[in-house]
């Protein structure tokens, strides 16, 4: 019986012991639940009161003013939760089950510590992102006020239609050079900007990769913009030296040339026109290759060496084959000329048109062995068939070609010799002029 009494003694004295401690618990869970009551009500009303509602469908994060409102009551939800959980770990210490809390307060301790951090790089984020803005729209007024566009498509000889557009305000226009170079300038002083904020949050696993990233691209903006420079520049000399070709050319006469260009003989085709953009094309390629170089990537360095290196080849090729062509056309027309036969103006055309084919595909170095051997071919099938042709079935027709041009010959020699004797003796061309008049008198 004594046992039993000092039993139920120790456990009155150990709930005695312990009753301040649940009654402090007790009050940790009214006063949370107060709190978290009250924070959640003030943060639904204050949303509403604001009409967040309205904004979220603005937004489109809700689609209705329901959704909306259910959106509120969630976030409402949430920081009831988490006042809760800031509690909790007290509560449990209080009733002497600190270790279970302990994760818990652990997580709140980095939390607490992460907050100045996310606060620093929320507010250099805030700052660097005005900062940006107002760059840009300094930029953009700027070029605005220089009409950057306009002059840009008066010297470029943008069409009529670019012509009108430009003279429209620039603000109207949605794609203007104004707009991209102020965009441009926004994203540069926006890099470093965010590279500050992540090291601010010293999250190493996420903001070293991110870092390196942008330290590479912000280290790259200066090769960027002189590989830029250096094709706008280009392109405007291109342009420059292909005008003043194209008027030295047209002057010089060249583009009296030109009809020997079209199988026809008539051609509309403007020869100094046509070289001048070829030399415009060929120093717009040598600038952008050295552009590639200026942003110093290995990748691009090697396109470059290969357009390079491929380019003499392209232009001997298309040398070989503007000879081919004109010649073909000059000695077809000179042939149907002095014999009277155009087949025989055609066959030569198009046998010069093959040969400047396979020049042009073997300085292009397509297939060399194939090229080469495709040419034999054709070459010989073509000299096989023709003497066939003319050997078995066409005795008769090469009899009449070569007679036609047999008596073609004998004519510009007797016409040549009358020339020379008319030139030689007058008297001769006298006695003909006083026989005609006297045939042609009055009778």
């Amino acid at each position: 019986m004594e046992q039993f009494t000092n039993s139920l003694q120790g456990l009155w004295v150990t709930f005695v012991n312990i009753l301040p401690d649940l009654l402090g618990a007790l009050l940790l869970l009214v006063l949370a639940w107060i709190i978290a009551t009250l924070v959640k009500k003030a943060v639904v009303k204050g949303l509403t009161v604001i009409h967040f509602d309205n904004k979220l469908v603005k937004w489109g994060v809700a689609a209705t003013v329901a959704d909306a409102q259910h959106i509120i009551g969630s976030l409402g939800k949430v920081f009831y939760y988490l006042i809760w959980l800031f509690f909790i770990p007290g509560i449990l210490a209080q009733i002497g089950l600190a270790n279970i809390a302990l994760p818990i307060t652990n997580m709140f301790d980095n939390f607490m510590a992460f907050l100045p951090k996310l606060f620093g790089a929320v507010i250099i984020l805030t700052i660097g992102y005005f900062v940006a803005k107002f760059v840009k729209e300094l930029v953009q007024s700027l070029l605005e006020s220089l009409n950057v566009d306009r002059w840009l498509s008066k010297y470029t000889r943008a069409s009529d239609q670019a012509n009108q557009s430009s003279t429209t305000p620039v603000a109207v226009q949605k794609n203007t050079i104004a707009r991209v170079l102020a965009n441009v300038a926004f994203v540069i002083v926006l890099i470093p900007v965010l590279t500050m904020a992540l090291e601010t949050l010293e999250i190493r696993s996420i903001s070293e990769p991110i870092v390196n990233v942008l330290t590479q691209v912000l280290a790259a903006i200066p090769n960027i913009l002189v590989a830029v420079i250096l094709l706008i520049v280009g392109t405007l000399i291109a342009k420059y030296v292909a005008d003043l070709l194209e008027g030295l050319l047209g002057n010089a006469g060249i583009n009296r040339f030109s009809h020997y260009l079209n199988p026809t003989g008539t051609s509309r085709l403007n020869l100094s026109q046509v070289i001048a953009k070829i030399v415009q094309a060929v120093i717009i390629v040598f600038f952008t290759v050295e552009a590639l170089n200026a942003v110093n990537l290995e990748v691009l360095n090697t396109i470059g060496l290969a357009i390079i290196s491929y380019l003499p080849s392209i232009l001997i090729g298309l040398i070989i084959l503007g000879l081919g062509i004109f010649g073909g056309n000059a000695l077809s027309a000179f042939l149907k000329e002095s014999t009277g036969s155009s087949l025989l103006g055609e066959v030569v055309k198009y046998m010069l048109y093959v040969l400047a084919v396979f020049m042009t595909l073997d300085q292009l170095q397509f297939a060399s062995t194939i090229v080469n051997t495709a040419f034999l071919f054709i070459m010989g099938g073509l000299a096989i068939a023709f003497a066939l042709a003319f050997g078995l079935g066409g005795r008769e027709f090469a009899k009449l070609q070569l007679q036609k041009l047999d008596n073609k010959i004998e004519e510009d020699t007797a016409n040549t010799d009358i020339i020379a004797q008319k030139t030689t003796n007058p008297d001769i061309t006298s006695q003909e002029t006083e026989i005609e008049e006297k045939l042609n008198g009055p009778l």
